[in-house]
């Protein structure tokens, strides 16, 4: 316990000095929400990745896939690291640094604004971020004020407090630079813990099963995988639609996620871009397969997982897993290494929920002649009262918050995903077209939860992903094609289009 709480204090303060750090070479709005477009490779593709995985992935979701799939799960490990990494970064990011330069876009509405010439799509789209990611980034808060209460005895309202003050410290002085640094940081706590907790739960798991080393432990956790699976009544088996859908939603729904396509406009620049992807994809390998190896092994330490008042708590497998065979002072480590993902991942939502309102709706429509300095000044004050909320969020848990949290990925994948995508490629795509398959990207996911249920939410967020990719091209082709000279400055430089004199047609 002593380890643990002077490795987390020596971490928090390491924050705040980032923090400090970070306010000295924050001087505008740009420099706060994209670092003045002049990150490198390295500090980049740490942050794409620790935003990419948070606590959730080692805590609820790596125990419940892994109990439930085995060594399946690994197929999500998979398409995390080759498609929601390596793809996005090919395909997505040499286009999206490029074009949201041309067109002088910070934030994803602001891009929708700009590339498809329409004011009002960028006020839609900021209120989607804002309904649906404030939820998202308070059930990150929880996550980590139960990890504070149940490992350092801390009271969960005193824990929420802490995340909040440091967080809101770190963030709020430093903007993007801290984050980025921040990130950085725990991005190698992440990959230090990762590997030592692989290392030493196979050990354990192979010592229990009669084999040894990594390849014993994959041998155990098949056998006792197969054990188990071979028990269970005839149509309770785990479905391999849902892994399915699991693959395809946290894969490819990165690629229309806001604070994940962010790190792409903020590039120093295009020849970053090969060198981010390679780190990011290694990176990505690394922790999302000890994510999911590390609960494939649950079977052989455990005959039945955790039990709750409604059932089985996979919430709790991995922690008591880890609480029970990992040494003290490797604990401590790993209780940094899920902190880390989950600070990471909170920073970059509420940066990204407080660009919606302070870059694409105040800016935007209210003042749009407000100067640098209070405009860095608002967007400090609201990343402030976005924590704030975030805590209250996460404090007082009301049944349409619960709700939303469970809908955030699919409406905010679905509603960006393709329309991002085609206003990268394709430029016949119309504001129209764009519009309507945002409204029934967000319309299928509601529907679909609440018709299918909870339990498949991944299904009705992937098919909520696809729809917009059918709808865009069909209204486009009858709706009214885009300003020539929008399609010229946003796809100037991008396919041996040639730069045009004006470099920007910025929406009045």
């Amino acid at each position: 316990m002593t380890a643990s709480i002077i490795l987390l204090l020596v971490f928090l303060l390491g924050m705040v000095v980032i923090g400090i750090w970070g306010m000295k070479k924050t001087a505008t709005l740009n420099d706060f929400f994209l670092g003045g477009r002049s990150v490198g490779p390295w500090i980049t593709a740490f942050a794409y990745g620790t935003s990419y995985f948070s606590a959730v992935v080692f805590i609820g979701f790596g125990g419940k896939i892994g109990w439930g799939y085995g060594l399946k799960g690994l197929a999500i490990a998979i398409g995390n690291a080759f498609i929601g990494t390596t793809a996005a970064w090919l395909i997505l990011g040499r286009r999206a640094r490029r074009m949201t330069q041309n067109l002088d876009a910070m934030t994803m509405p602001e891009f929708l604004q700009e590339r498809f010439g329409s004011r009002y799509i960028k006020m839609f789209a900021a209120l989607i971020i804002f309904v649906f990611l404030i939820p998202y980034s308070a059930s990150v808060f929880k996550g980590l004020g139960y990890l504070f209460e149940k490992n350092f005895h801390i009271q969960f309202e005193t824990a929420l407090l802490i995340m909040v003050a440091i967080t809101g410290l770190y963030l709020v002085l430093g903007g993007y630079f801290a984050v980025t640094l921040t990130d950085f940081v725990q991005g190698i706590i992440m990959i230090f813990g990762s590997i030592l907790m692989v290392w030493i739960l196979s050990g354990k798991a192979a010592e229990i099963a009669g084999t040894s080393g990594i390849g014993g432990g994959f041998t155990a956790a098949t056998d006792s995988y197969n054990q188990w699976h071979s028990a269970l009544p005839a149509g309770k088996e785990p479905s391999m639609l849902m892994l399915g859908a699991l693959v395809f939603m946290t894969s490819f729904g990165v690629w229309g996620m806001p604070q994940m396509v962010q790190k792409f406009y903020a590039i120093k620049n295009e020849a970053v871009i090969n060198k981010a992807a390679l780190i990011t994809t290694i990176f990505a390998v690394i922790i999302s397969f000890a994510a999911y190896y590390t609960g494939a092994l649950t079977h052989i330490f455990y005959d039945k997982p955790p039990m709750g008042a409604n059932g089985p708590d996979f919430d709790r497998i991995i922690p008591e897993l880890l609480t029970q065979y990992l040494p003290s002072w490797l604990m401590a480590v790993i209780l940094l290494l899920i902190l880390s993902a989950s600070m990471s991942t909170l920073s970059s939502l509420v940066l990204v929920s407080a660009s919606s309102v302070a870059i694409d709706l105040y800016k935007g429509h209210i003042n749009p002649q407000i100067s640098k300095e209070n405009s860095l000044l608002m967007m400090r004050f609201l990343s402030a009262v976005f924590i704030v909320i975030s805590y209250f969020v996460a404090r007082y848990q009301l049944s349409f918050i619960i709700e939303l949290m469970a809908l955030s990925w699919g409406a905010v994948a679905g509603a960006f995903m393709a329309p991002f995508f085609f206003g990268l490629y394709w430029k016949k795509a119309t504001h129209s077209g764009v519009v309507l398959g945002m409204i029934t990207a967000i319309a299928t996911n509601v529907i679909l939860y609440y018709w299918l249920g909870a339990a498949k939410s991944p299904i009705a967020a992937s098919i909520a992903m696809i729809v917009p990719f059918i709808v865009i091209p069909l209204v486009s082709f009858v709706t009214k094609p885009p300003k020539a000279e929008i399609i010229e400055t946003a796809f100037a430089g991008v396919s041996g289009q040639t730069v045009p004199s004006t470099q920007s047609v910025k929406m009045p």
